[in-house]
């Protein structure tokens, strides 16, 4: 019995340390050319199978010092991980698990996430926000002199289920608080100031009501911005503007209106680009203080005969056809109207937040940029295409230029761009390395010396 025990002591100690905040990784880094343009590109992850995936790209994903890369991993099932661009070390930097989004603050060397809590019946009561300090961890991990993870976690608070029951999450400007969605039935309560919208499009999504809420990261209070009519999605704070939050309508796909932007006091919500019938919005990002970066795309076939209304309820999806189907088997159905067709302006845009004018800064030849980005100095935007390509694109001459191709995903994932704040680099996620051609590593693109160059202060 005895040995049984010290057995078993002996297993959960081990699991433990495994799991461990902290834990170091050997590099796995690797430089190469890419085989159609030539430019550089820095796969900082590169083993098959280790579920590898970058942060949304409408959040921060490097460090303020600019030295790690933070990312998704199954390495440690359920834990974070952090890489150095230099050296290729990866550290784990959860324990206990996350949930949502991993919020990278540019003031300091804190990581920002959620993490459900739950009662001795296993019931969720809340979602805890956890303040990470990566600075003292990672120094201790490189002194190999690790310590319980309480030395590098602070719960900021605990926002109650019945307010918040998902983990997407963004962080102010100021830094000094956090963003979430309200759930449905909490927003349900709360003054809406439009007739609570009901699901658009085959998906069968984006009824509302939904809407913001925000923790003081000092004092732990939660409490709602504002109520909405609709699905609230994707949320990001405005990192040169505190006090700004930023989200969409979230259907599946087209959104009667997509983007949206309210103040942290809960007033001043307003659409940011007022889209028509037409235009298919998606994948907004905020580039700089002012300015907002929008994907408006054209992947579905010009059709000379009426579109008929869009459908909610119980309208289902036609087949896809043509060079996309099956990457969204959506695309090409009449139920989301006469949007996302060519006979209208679309490509890579950005939305000036303050005065509303739209600038349209280019296309790619036949496809359509997807995902997108931009760099805060107001010189480059960047996007993915249907044939996961990364394109870049000078907001000052709209020239073209392919970056990087052949970077294969899965059917549910894409490339997904994010410049780093220097505007030196991109970072994607890519599958170009793997074995299996579906297993995705991080990867960074480094801009051409000739294009850095092009616009630098002497």
């Amino acid at each position: 019995m005895k040995r049984i025990i010290i057995v078993c002591l002996v297993a959960l100690c081990s699991t433990t340390l495994l799991a461990q905040m902290g834990r170091r990784f050997p590099s796995e880094r690797k430089v190469i050319k890419d085989p159609k343009t030539g430019v550089e590109l820095v796969f900082l992850t590169s083993k098959n199978g280790t579920g590898d995936s970058k942060i949304y790209q409408t959040h921060n994903q490097w460090t303020s010092d600019g030295k790690w890369v933070v990312f998704r991993s199954d390495r440690v099932k359920g834990e974070a991980m952090a890489v150095n661009e230099e050296t290729g070390d990866i550290v784990q930097i959860t324990e206990g698990g996350f949930t949502g989004m991993l919020c990278v603050a540019r003031k300091s060397m804190n990581l920002y996430h959620m993490r459900e809590t739950k009662n001795k019946k296993g019931e969720r009561i809340g979602m805890e926000v956890v303040e990470v300090n990566l600075e003292r961890l990672f120094a201790d991990s490189e002194a190999g002199k690790l310590k319980k993870k309480k030395a590098y976690e602070r719960i900021c608070g605990t926002i109650p289920i019945e307010m918040c029951s998902e983990g997407d999450m963004a962080l102010d400007g100021s830094e000094e608080f956090v963003y979430f969605r309200l759930d449905k039935e909490y927003a349900r309560n709360m003054p809406i100031a439009e007739p609570i919208a009901e699901n658009f499009g085959p998906r069968n999504m984006g009824a509302g009501p939904g809407g913001i809420g925000k923790m003081d990261l000092t004092t732990g209070k939660a409490e709602p911005v504002v109520a909405v009519h609709f699905k609230v999605g994707h949320i990001q704070g405005n990192p040169w503007h505190p006090g700004e939050v930023i989200f969409c309508w979230e259907t599946g796909g087209k959104a009667p209106q997509r983007t949206w932007m309210a103040n942290a006091d809960g007033t001043g919500l307003r659409p940011i680009y007022r889209e028509t019938e037409h235009d298919w919005v998606t994948h907004e990002a905020v580039i700089s203080a002012d300015e907002l970066v929008i994907a408006i795309i054209g992947h579905r076939p010009i059709q000379l005969t009426p579109y008929p209304a869009p459908k909610g309820g119980n309208s289902s999806a036609s087949q896809a056809t043509g060079s996309h189907a099956g990457v969204e088997s959506f695309a090409f159905s009449n139920d989301w109207g006469p949007s996302g067709t060519k006979e209208y302006p679309t490509g890579i845009a950005v939305v000036n937040m303050r005065t509303r004018e739209l600038t349209m800064e280019g296309q790619v030849d036949g496809d359509n940029f997807w995902h997108v980005a931009g760099s805060s100095d107001g010189h480059w935007v960047a996007g993915d295409d249907f044939a996961r390509e990364l394109w870049l694109i000078d907001r000052h001459t709209k020239e073209r230029i392919l970056l990087t191709a052949g970077h294969k995903t899965t059917a549910r994932d894409h490339v997904h761009p994010t410049f780093k704040p220097d505007g030196t680099e991109i970072e994607i996620q890519s599958a170009m390395l793997s074995e299996d051609g579906r297993s995705m590593n991080i990867c960074i693109v480094k801009l051409p010396q000739y294009l850095l160059d092009r616009y630098k202060k002497h």
